[in-house]
């Protein structure tokens, strides 16, 4: 794909799915602010909202056709988490389903894909959850200890995991353990695998789940493997690549993370202009003053800039071309953007931010979990140096 291409796809990107927009958006108005309002203050999962998406079909958008999806790629995925978001709702409840897919889709054999996709498709499978963080590793992949031995046929899985999301409404789960000790390779990013794990067979027969409360509506766990047994057929790919497949998912993961906080950007935006409208102080709407004004203009600007490398990441990814660069950009971008219009929005409103009923708070709090995951500021920092730059590795 050449760059003039690229752009061509990011200008024509909002008429070309405008019949997606407007049918998420259909969708989502059966789901006010009212509905995940409640849902917030319960700490519970949007089962209804979720279910209704399965049933429509667009969680299984990016799957082929062939297995009975609608064979679209990641910038169709990512206007659905983009307008889920700019609705007012969180796609953090459904976004696993797109970017894990992207890793079986990619690398799973002819025989699993054939075994899950048509039933994903369906709705009758969910694939939410991805397992590689831990808690002595955190963003250092490559010194995970959770190992996966391979006995009689089957891989033993011992170790931990932390910060899994979805797993209480996940029927399946990605696993990224160690197959060749750290001490036995000779570049760190080799000797790890990916499986596929069976969440229904795994629960009480050597996987344990604790969920951790957190500042988000946003249900992660810790888990803990105790000889857990994977059948050989559920790994992916080639023993010892699973680095290298878990980096589709992971650029995956960045640029629809990016495409929800620009959805979140312009949910921010459209409260706060709609509001410094309305509001009337000293005989003159807010609006009217430059103070209050300009923040909201400058954020605006922000995320329509963020918007084009969200979309030059989807371009590239959906081109088969390499995006990493492109995928870590978008989502500093669109992650700094969100929560500059987050705290605009907020200041926007004064004492009402604060309050509930006007969803800010929520919106706010949502929105500032992607200034650390899934991938922190620092580390993108450092990526950018290293690989654009061809500055001095810092780690």
């Amino acid at each position: 794909m050449t760059s003039g291409q690229t752009i061509t796809i990011m200008l024509n990107a909002d008429d070309e799915y405008r019949e997606i927009r407007e049918a998420i958006r259909d969708l989502c108005r059966q789901f006010p602010d009212e509905y995940f309002r409640a849902i917030d203050a319960q700490r519970a999962y949007p089962e209804a909202f979720v279910a209704a998406l399965i049933g429509a079909g667009w969680l299984s958008a990016i799957v082929p056709e062939e297995y009975g999806g609608s064979g679209l790629g990641l910038t169709a995925a990512s206007v659905i988490m983009e307008e889920i978001n700019r609705c007012g709702g969180n796609a953090a409840a459904v976004h696993g389903q797109m970017y894990n897919m992207g890793t079986l889709m990619r690398n799973g054999s002819a025989a699993q894909k054939a075994r899950y996709l048509p039933d994903i498709a369906a709705g009758k499978l969910r694939i939410q959850s991805m397992a590689v963080t831990e808690p002595t590793t955190g963003s250092d992949t490559t010194r995970i200890r959770t190992t996966a031995v391979k006995r009689d046929g089957r891989y033993v899985v011992n170790g931990q995991k932390v910060w899994i999301s979805r797993i209480q409404h996940s029927d399946l789960m990605i696993l990224l353990a160690r197959t060749t000790p750290l001490a036995e390779v000779t570049r760190k990013s080799a000797g790890m695998s990916i499986f596929i794990v069976d969440l229904h067979d795994a629960l009480g027969n050597g996987l344990s789940v604790r969920p951790i409360a957190n500042m988000v509506n946003h249900e992660t766990n810790e888990l803990f493997f105790d000889n857990l047994e994977i059948p050989a057929e559920n790994l992916i790919g080639e023993e010892g690549q699973g680095f290298r497949y878990l980096l589709d998912g992971l650029n995956a993961e960045r640029t629809l993370i990016a495409a929800e906080c620009i959805g979140d950007g312009y949910w921010f935006i459209e409260r706060a202009t709609r509001y410094a409208n309305e509001r009337v102080v000293f005989d003159r709407p807010i609006g009217q003053n430059q103070g209050v004004q300009f923040p909201i203009a400058e954020a605006f600007i922000e995320v329509e800039a963020a918007n084009l490398m969200r979309f030059k990441a989807c371009a590239l990814f959906d081109g088969q071309q390499p995006c990493g660069a492109e995928a870590n950009m978008a989502k500093y971008l669109a992650a700094k953007a969100s929560w500059e219009a987050a705290n605009v929005c907020l200041q926007t409103h004064g004492g009402f931010g604060f309050a509930t009923e006007y969803d800010i708070e929520r919106k706010f709090r949502e929105t500032r979990l992607y200034q650390v995951a899934p991938i922190s500021t620092n580390l993108i920092f450092s990526y950018v140096a290293e690989h654009l730059l061809g500055l001095p590795r810092s780690f």
